[in-house]
């Protein structure tokens, strides 16, 4: 779990579950297999190998990417292709291969770009914690191939009193290196048995600088707002909430497009809590609908020739149902659970000075999941386990494409092509996972196995029209779908141990992924960059005549990754985070692409009464082992240095300041999107670089 407070507290660092505190974890049966990333202020002390002694303060400028926060966790890391467009990404994987969700809801990306993945919406100023599942999901959590991330964001809670009393949450940022600025909060009333709550954020941001100038383009703006409520009823909770996000023009400089809007309405309820003894129940209901634009001509410099003019209008909905019956308590239950999900898009792509110019490049897509799952925790012998198999069946369809008068012979042939295809596929997946672990004592050994499966998204298998559409690759390359796609199967086995004492918390990870049928973009024909078929040749016409086809391939990633926190007095602390992972391809002599570098993350925090202050250090590697097949280039090592500091006027008031990147460094990290805009100090086709040097200040209040 990465819980990070909202207003409660002070720090934000990658830091071992043993470090949580406030809350109780939202799922205690989860405590051992997750991780934490913590906004807080006050040390506690706690038993459970996911929460035992809180890490002194840390403090960083809240990104408004909630995705750069989930990066944080060892092992984690982040695609950047935009100030609101990031991909968390998890020992390797990213995409739709790691479950994204916010308040525990799933749902389809509006984008076919993915310029709006899950955390997306979830403004950083407004998060309360991320939930990120400890290497292998379990599979209540439903189908993922890599990882699990759920965002919560603050909420009310119910009070201690029969009476509603006021619950008042505010914060608010400023952030020199892009000129941007952030205010957010909660208003609530709540009861014992009621609770009542209204939240809203304003985030603006200007074109951030770096060491070499500024990366224009990059700007962003977001609104959100929404209400919830909730009735608890013995030991259980009726719950409601909806949301609103309005994306306005934002900067996406990695793709074509940028964002002229997105419009997105969140609806859930349901019941969660028990119904007799040692009985519980979970229902809940959703839908998502996202309405979206983007453009080259709105944000974009210099804005593109009429000839070349895009707007692209995305639509998607989504409609979810889960229903899960547990029998016991959190260390020993038998759960069944079922869930559905129900997605409908519709991406047109459009030039906004010629009308006649049009083309349905994904035509009333559907996509319908039905799944159920059994889940079993218990003891055996001095272990305790967590056993559990899941079932999904995936049905996709694709409609027939319109296209514009004015839209040349080349794409209508590959529509017509399509349109006398099978545009439907039907998958059965079965999932299953163990995980092992001993506890007592300061060492907890663990062990976790796993079959894990994912089903082509609809635009590896439906994409007809060679674009550069590849869910958030942000690369450059044309991408082209492949109806012959298998579903990945990736066998897993990781190993490690949590060690927590009075002094020390240390919890290394060993991992191996074997994946089957890896869904990889490949050179279309074996003769590249000969234009001798139709699909060539529009995608030379797109600016790229070595098109890639998604296909089945075989690969392999495995690696270590840990955090730690050592306390040598009581008032200072180190803590940090290592990862490593290395990606190859099985059936080639490649390395997969997007891998992320070694990294290493140490900070040093020293507090005495109300003030806190402390250093963080980032260091990346080298990136040489990169995708020949992706023509990815390779990067360079950076280490960067930030100072924050801390003072508490009061329980509920702190200022919270810093200055990130002290040293100036110049530096792109190796997952940064390459640089489409012309009229920007970022050469195109250059990754984008980090901030430059700059201060932020913080206020937090909460009554």
């Amino acid at each position: 779990m990465i819980r990070a407070g909202l207003l409660a507290g002070c720090t934000l660092t990658a830091a071992p579950p043993a470090l949580a505190q406030t809350a109780a974890p939202a799922n205690p049966r989860e405590a051992p297999l997750t991780d934490t990333i913590i906004v807080t202020a006050r040390a506690t002390r706690r038993e459970a190998i996911a929460s035992d002694s809180l890490a002194l303060p840390h403090q960083v400028a809240l990104p408004a990417d909630a995705a750069a926060i989930a990066a944080r966790v060892a092992g984690g890391n982040i695609y950047g292709n935009g100030a609101l467009s990031g991909q968390f990404s998890y020992r390797g994987l990213a995409g739709e291969r790691v479950l994204g969700r916010v308040n525990g809801q799933r749902f389809a990306t509006g984008g076919p770009n993915a310029m709006d993945p899950p955390h997306h919406y979830a403004p950083a100023i407004l998060i309360e914690r991320i939930e990120v599942a400890r290497g292998v999901a379990p599979v209540s959590q439903g189908p993922a191939l890599g990882g699990a991330a759920n965002a919560e964001l603050v909420q009310a809670q119910f009070a201690d009193r029969p009476t509603l009393t006021p619950q008042v949450r505010m914060a608010s940022q400023y952030r020199s290196v892009d000129d941007s600025h952030a205010v957010g909060g909660l208003a609530a009333l709540a009861s014992e048995r009621w609770r009542f709550g209204l939240i809203a954020s304003r985030e603006e941001g200007d074109d951030y600088r770096f060491p070499g100038g500024k990366a224009v383009g990059t700007s962003f703006e977001r609104n959100l707002y929404g209400v919830h409520a909730g009735f608890q009823t013995g030991a259980g909770e009726l719950f409601v909430e909806y949301r609103r996000s309005e994306t306005d023009p934002s900067g996406n400089p990695p793709f074509a497009l940028d964002i002229v809007y997105f419009n997105t309405d969140f609806v859930q309820g349901g019941f969660r809590g028990q119904i007799a003894e040692n009985v519980g129940l979970t229902v809940r209901l959703g839908h998502v609908a996202v309405r979206h634009l983007m453009d080259n001509q709105t944000l974009r410099q210099p804005a593109a020739a009429p000839m070349q003019a895009r707007a692209t209008f995305a639509d998607a909905d989504t409609v979810t149902a889960e229903a899960a019956l547990r029998f016991g308590g959190n260390s020993a239950y038998f759960e069944v659970g079922a869930d559905a999900e129900l997605h409908d898009r519709f991406v047109t792509i459009t030039n906004p000075t010629n009308p006649a110019f049009f083309i349905q490049s994904q035509p009333n897509v559907q996509a319908e999941r039905i799944g159920g799952y059994l889940q079993w925790r218990g003891q055996l012998g001095a272990a305790q386990f967590e056993l559990g198999g899941r079932i999904d069946r995936i049905e996709q369809s694709v409609g027939i494409p319109q296209l514009g008068a004015a839209v040349p012979m080349g794409p209508r042939g590959l529509a017509a092509a399509f349109v006398a295809s099978a545009r439907k596929a039907e998958d059965t997946t079965l999932d299953a996972a163990v995980r092992l672990w001993r506890p007592g004592g300061a060492l907890v050994p663990r062990l976790s196995l796993a079959r894990k499966t994912r089903v082509p998204s609809v635009l590896e298998r439906f994409a007809w029209l060679p674009t550069e559409a590849s869910y958030g690759l942000a690369d450059g390359n044309i991408y082209v779908g492949n109806q012959a796609l298998a579903p990945e199967v990736a066998w897993i086995a990781e190993a490690g141990f949590d060690f927590v004492n009075d002094w020390l918390t240390l919890r290394p990870t060993v991992y191996y992924r074997r994946i089957e049928d890896f869904i990889q973009g490949t050179p279309f024909d074996a003769t590249p960059g000969v234009i001798d078929t139709p699909v060539e040749m529009v995608a030379g016409m797109n600016g790229d005549p070595t098109p890639l086809m998604f296909r089945n391939t075989d690969a392999a990633l495995y690696g270590l990754d840990l955090d730690f926190v050592l306390r040598p007095l009581a008032s200072l602390e180190l803590a940090g985070t290592a990862s490593v992972v290395r990606g190859e391809r099985r059936d080639i002599a490649d390395d997969l692409y997007r891998i992320p570098p070694a990294n290493l993350r140490l900070s040093a925090t020293w507090a005495t009464g109300d003030l806190l202050l402390g250093a963080e250090v980032f260091a990346a590697a080298d990136q040489n082992r990169v995708s020949l097949t992706n023509s990815e280039p390779p990067s360079d090592g950076y280490i960067t240095l930030g100072l924050f500091a801390r003072y508490a006027f009061s329980e509920g008031l702190a200022l919270e300041a810093g200055i990130e990147n002290l040293t100036d460094e110049a530096y792109a990290p190796h997952l940064a999107g390459r640089s489409r805009v012309g009229a920007s100090d970022v050469p195109v086709g250059a990754r984008l670089p980090g901030p430059g040097r700059g201060a932020w200040v913080r206020v937090k209040a909460q009554f």
